[in-house]
This record gives structure tokens, C-alpha cells and sequence, in this order.
């Protein structure tokens, strides 16, 4: 249960509010405030000093113990998220931020967090949002892209960018999280005791609020312009489509969620865990934050959903509470789907919304329906059905091409069953890319005064109006007999019961392409020795040969783990296995 004093449950009566008078997404935590300050905003694990329990939850998370103390939550309500986000605003505008100043936010997940993204976004500030598992190299080419005029952050942070301050050269306006460091402002300066308000700032809806970054799945990490109606709008859409009720607890896998939570009126609830790695996630850290404030809401990539899944199945645990998963980030398995089915309430429901960094939400199915519907198809290489569209989302389908299109009337759009490249527009639709600016030429569209965003996926609507997601554009093989796409190839593969996941990857030059699958089996069904691995392969290659999709691939291998994205551990690397797809054709 959550700590007495702290309201949660969506029993109130509260009914959820109207986002189209806000300007700045700042000001949906005042709103929330406003209606519910008594209730749960965010409660994360307590920081601990203590050199031994740090270790225990370290070799925890690497599944290596069973049973570690749980540290305890610290929690706030959405007035003191409020009053403390007012307090660090002025304390902010008073040190010089402003109105489209660049400030990078690096804080671990928690309230400190939370209460910092409100408190920027409410200065009027664009705040540079960067996952830090992304790897040093590109998280400090990220940063330095985004030309930030300063940083918000931990001790550790300001270390970092003070070895690297000559990346960044604007980076005058410092503030320190948790203690001091040399230069910077301490956060703890601003803190006051008592109501405290902010006046706000004249504001427009298509105000700058945000530089995010893709994963760099498929090419460098890129800077997304969010604007102001960027999130409100997710915000409502998600919410609306959803039917999240004011008063909800989610347990969040993903920090950033935290921000259309606060909006919505729904606490959010930071499990223990590593968020670079969640397919790492020690599952009874995540269930004991479920139990201690009987959330009935998580949001968490596949993979950390696959772990969690496995961990209950195995073990006869039980998510009663949960009435809602959440799953985004690439397609989630059917048989993960059917794990989670299991342990959360029998009247519970997984959805997979689709979408992108530069567009999201775009369209969304729920288990039940993949369970039921399309899952058999998917494993017959039709490719992964995401669902239908938003209400406020358009979508097309154009020819697959490379090459930049400069306006829509340069394309055409394609008939119902034809595969080509999917192209969305609606508000959350987000119009440039503040850093690698050369990227907006391939994926914005001019139609008039608006534009078209092309999604870089590659599918096929279905006579219902359902988009089969067949994989990603810059994955595509092109072979002497014609294209190949890699999710309708690899669901095929990913049938084997002893196959966790597989990459189709080509080997050679485009329109000449060799077709390597690599297959990576569960962990528990790994070959044993040589003799198992070919029997294996012999096994993959029969189940190839009985579809049209998969019966040209003759090359074969068996991998123990296949690289993947940081941000979700889920996005398979399929760039990083090319140089091994041409040693396996050249040997």
C-alpha cells in the first residue's frame, strides 16, 4: 500500500481535463495539482549510502541472489511536485534561463527528475533529453550536436563535462543535483519552505519544449524537435485512447513516461532498476513496486516485459492489480504477450502502441486481438500487425524509395495489400530534426502548408484498415530475385520453439544481397556442442524451405546474443551484424 497521507485509485470521481486552453506542457502538473494535490505523483527507491546494500542490489539485478532487502520508497504528491517545480523555475529564471535557452537535464529517474523536466519546461526552456546507456561516444556527440547554453545535473554529469568542456563551449548556466560541484549553481539553493508560486511566461503552443534522441538503431542518433503541442497532444491522444482515469499508478520501465503521467493525474512509480538495461531488470524489484502502491498500470519495453513475464511463469507470481501493460519500442513476441496475459488481471489488457521518436502515437492493438487474430498469420510471415491509426493520425503508404521527396505531389500512394513505406501526419507529428538537419530532406514531405513524416517502416494495410509492420526500410534486402523483409522472415524463424529471437542481415552490395539469418536461441535451449548447433541449423533451414518468404536463405548461424538498441534493449542492430553476414557468405 502507498504511505499513508498519499492518495491513489481512480475511485474520486475525478474526471480527466481539457488540455486545449495550456500553452506550455509545464503547466499540466499545475493543473493536476490543482484538482488532485493530495494524491500520489511520483514515488521512487530511496537512495542508499550504504556500501553493502549497493552491492546487494547490484548482484540482485544480475539475478545472482534471490532475496535482498527492498529499499523503501520516498514518494510525493502532485502540490509538492508543484510548489518544488515553482521554487526551482524562479530559482532557474532568476540564474539567467529563459525562453528557448538549451539546457541539457542529466538526473537519475525519481522525484528530482520528474520535478526538474516541469520546472524547465515552465521557464520556457528547451531541455536536451538524452538516455545515457547510449554509449560515452555518442552521448557526448549528442550533447555537443545540441549546443547546450548549460546542464542540469548530478555531480557525476558535471565530471563528464568538465573532461569533455570543449564540446561544449556554450555550457555557461551550471546547476548540481545532490550536493555541489565546482562552477555550478546547487540545486539546493533554490529549495523553500511554504506555498511558493511562479509567474508564467507568455507562451504559444509551437514554442520549442524539447530536443529528444532516436536510438540510432538504424544510422546516428538524431535530435527530434519537440514542441509544446507535441506533448500535450500525446498526452490527450494517449490518454483518450486509453481511458486513463485521474487517480491511476503506473510503474514506469521508462523515465520519460513519467512526463504523460504527470499530465494525465497519474502517479508514477519508479521501480529499482537499471533504465539503460531493462531486459536486466531483477522482476522482484518490479513487482514489489506494483504490490507496495497497488499499481494498476506499467509501462516497459518487450524486453523488460519478456523478463518479468518468464520471471512469474516460472515462479507462480501473480500481477492481480495490474489491469493495463503498456509495451512500445519494437514488436513484442506473442508468446510475451500470452506470458503477461497470465499474470495480470484476468480482466487486464497488454497494448502495443506503434510509433517513433518523431511520431507517437501513430496506431495500437491489444493482445487479446493479436492472440486471437493475427498472431498465426505473423507466424506465417505476414509480417507484425500494429493495429489501426490514432483518430487525430493520417497515414499513406508510397512506393519504396531512397531517395529524398520534396513534395507529395512527387509520389503516389498505394492500394490496400501493396507494401511500401508508411507516412503519417497529425499533431504529434513532429516537423525537423534540431541536429543532423541533413535527415529532414529524407523523411519530411511538403503538402502544401503541412507535411507528411516518413516513418522509415515498411507494411501493408489490411482490409480492415490495419497496418502490417514488414520491418524497417534501411533493412530491407535487395536480392537478385526481388526484395526480402526482415520481420516476415524472422517471425517465420522466430517460430522455433527453441529460437528467442533472429536478424536477417545481407551480405554484399545492393540488388546483389545474399540472405544470412542468425538466430539466437533462449538462453536454456542454447546448443550443448557442435552436433546440437547443426542439428539446429538443419531444423531452421526445414522451416525456411516450407515458405516462399524464407525458402531462398541458405546461410545459417546460431548466435548466442544478437546486439540491440540501448534505449529499449529490444531494436535488434542489424548494421552491426553486416561485416560477420559477409564473412558467413565468404568462408
Amino acid at each position: 500500500m502507498a504511505q499513508p497521507g498519499y492518495k491513489t485509485g481512480i475511485s474520486s470521481g475525478i474526471e480527466p481535463w481539457d488540455f486545449s486552453a495550456l500553452n506550455n506542457v509545464g503547466h499540466t502538473l499545475s493543473e493536476t495539482a490543482k484538482r488532485m494535490p493530495d494524491y500520489l505523483a511520483v514515488a521512487a527507491p530511496q537512495p542508499s549510502g550504504n556500501a553493502a546494500t549497493r552491492f546487494l542490489r547490484r548482484m540482485a539485478r544480475n539475478n545472482k541472489v534471490e532475496n535482498h532487502q527492498r529499499l523503501p520508497f520516498e514518494t510525493a504528491t502532485f502540490s509538492q511536485l508543484e510548489n518544488d517545480s515553482n521554487a526551482y523555475a524562479n530559482g532557474f529564471r532568476d540564474a539567467g534561463i529563459k525562453k528557448g535557452t538549451r539546457i541539457a537535464l542529466m538526473v537519475p529517474p525519481g522525484i528530482t527528475f520528474v520535478t526538474l523536466v516541469f520546472s524547465l519546461f515552465k521557464t520556457g526552456a528547451t531541455i536536451i533529453l538524452i538516455d545515457p546507456g547510449m554509449g560515452r561516444d555518442n552521448l557526448v556527440k549528442c550533447l555537443s550536436d545540441a549546443n547546450p547554453e548549460g546542464v542540469v545535473g548530478s555531480r557525476l554529469a558535471h565530471t563528464a563535462r568538465t573532461i569533455y568542456r570543449k564540446w561544449f563551449p556554450n555550457c555557461k548556466l551550471n546547476f548540481v543535483a545532490g550536493g555541489s560541484f565546482p562552477g555550478c549553481i546547487p540545486l539546493k539553493k533554490f529549495e523553500q519552505s511554504g506555498t511558493v508560486t511562479f509567474e508564467p511566461i507568455e507562451m504559444t503552443r509551437e514554442d520549442s519544449a524539447a530536443i529528444i534522441f532516436t536510438t540510432g538503431s538504424t544510422g546516428p542518433p538524431k535530435g527530434v524537435h519537440y514542441r509544446h503541442r507535441t506533448f500535450l497532444e500525446q498526452s490527450r491522444q494517449i490518454r483518450d485512447w486509453f481511458d486513463i482515469r485521474p487517480g491511476t499508478v503506473d510503474v514506469s520501465g521508462f523515465p520519460l513516461f513519467a512526463l504523460f503521467n504527470t499530465a494525465m493525474g497519474t502517479a508514477t512509480v519508479f521501480p529499482d532498476m537499471d533504465p539503460t538495461r531493462p531486459a536486466d531488470i531483477y522482476p522482484p524489484n518490479l513487482i514489489h513496486a506494483v504490490e507496495t502502491f497497488n499499481a494498476d498500470q506499467s509501462f516497459g519495453s518487450p524486453a523488460l516485459w519478456n523478463t518479468v513475464s518468464r520471471y512469474c511463469a516460472d515462479n507462480d507470481r501473480k500481477l492481480p492489480t495490474i489491469k493495463r501493460i503498456l509495451s512500445a519500442g519494437a514488436p513484442v513476441p506473442p508468446h510475451v504477450l500470452q506470458r503477461i496475459k497470465s499474470v495480470i488481471a484476468g480482466d487486464g489488457e497488454a497494448w502495443t502502441p506503434y510509433g517513433a521518436t518523431e511520431s507517437l502515437p501513430v496506431a495500437c492493438i491489444g493482445a487479446t486481438e493479436v492472440l486471437n487474430e493475427t498472431a498465426e498469420k505473423t507466424a506465417t510471415g505476414a509480417g507484425t500487425c500494429v493495429g489501426k491509426k490514432f483518430p487525430d493520425m493520417k497515414w499513406n503508404l508510397i512506393p519504396i524509395s531512397d531517395d529524398p521527396i520534396a513534395s507529395i505531389e512527387e509520389t503516389n500512394f498505394l492500394p490496400q495489400g501493396e507494401i511500401g513505406e508508411l507516412i503519417v501526419q497529425g499533431a504529434v507529428v513532429t516537423d525537423k530534426y534540431l541536429t543532423r538537419p541533413d535527415a529532414n530532406a529524407d523523411h519530411k514531405v511538403a503538402d502544401g502548408d503541412n507535411f507528411w513524416h516518413r516513418m522509415g517502416d515498411l507494411g501493408y494495410f489490411d482490409t480492415e484498415g490495419r497496418f502490417w509492420f514488414c520491418g524497417r526500410k534501411s533493412h530491407r534486402l535487395e536480392t537478385a530475385n526481388g526484395a526480402m523483409f526482415t520481420v516476415p522472415c524472422e517471425s517465420i524463424i522466430n517460430s522455433h520453439p527453441n529460437i528467442y529471437r533472429s536478424a536477417l542481415v545481407g551480405s554484399g552490395k545492393q540488388g546483389e544481397h545474399v540472405p544470412v539469418l542468425f538466430a539466437e536461441p533462449w538462453p536454456e535451449k542454447f546448443p550443448k556442442n557442435v552436433a546440437e548447433s547443426k542439428a539446429l541449423i538443419e531444423e531452421l533451414k526445414a522451416l525456411a524451405a516450407k515458405f516462399w518468404q524464407t525458402d531462398s536463405i541458405k546461410h545459417f548461424e546460431i548466435y548466442e546474443k544478437l546486439p540491440v538498441d540501448i534505449r529499449h534493449n529490444s531494436k535488434i542492430f542489424r548494421e552491426k551484424m553486416r561485416p560477420l553476414a559477409n564473412h558467413v557468405v565468404n568462408s
